[in-house]
């Protein structure tokens, strides 16, 4: 990162820990402001956020890494959660997982090139009667179809 870059970084993550009062029991909304701003963590966010609160950085990279909300690596604008629970996964969740998978070009737990997706997968979103269901960016697509992911990812390009 250039010199302006991590400087401009450095005064976000300052804006975020002030917002915060930095207070060390806020470490897990800080990181989760951090990432809604640049849709992962970077590490030198980590290492600001450990100077500013003067935890050890060991730390900060437990809490980063303990909850799957959290990414280290950089994430799509758009993320895609694919439910594989029991109701989902008997009704084709699997095919219209390998169907995403075909369209995007990734597999599951990647991000495209361009950073437009991220494809995950999920156990289960507690809306089983819409089963199979793809949620985008919160939004539910319910009984989905392996033919209908072109549809929902046309939606989000």
């Amino acid at each position: 990162m250039c010199p302006a870059g991590k400087k401009k970084l450095a005064e976000q993550v300052e804006s975020i820990l002030d917002s915060h009062q930095r207070d060390k029991g806020m470490l897990v909304a800080i990181l989760q402001d951090i990432q809604a701003e640049h849709n992962y963590l970077p590490r030198e966010s980590l290492e600001e956020v450990s100077k500013g609160l003067c935890v050890p950085l060991s730390q900060v990279y437990s809490v980063a890494t303990f909850f799957k909300a959290l990414s280290l690596e950089p994430r799509g604008r758009h993320l895609i959660n694919v439910c594989l629970g029991t109701a989902c996964h008997v009704r084709g969740a699997v095919r219209v997982l390998e169907a995403m998978e075909r369209e995007l070009a990734i597999s599951s737990g990647e991000t495209t090139k361009d950073l437009r997706f991220t494809l995950e997968t999920v156990n289960c979103v507690g809306a089983c009667a819409l089963g199979p269901v793809v949620i985008v960016d919160g939004e539910y697509h319910g009984q989905m179809k392996a033919e209908k992911t072109k549809d929902v990812l046309a939606d989000y390009a």
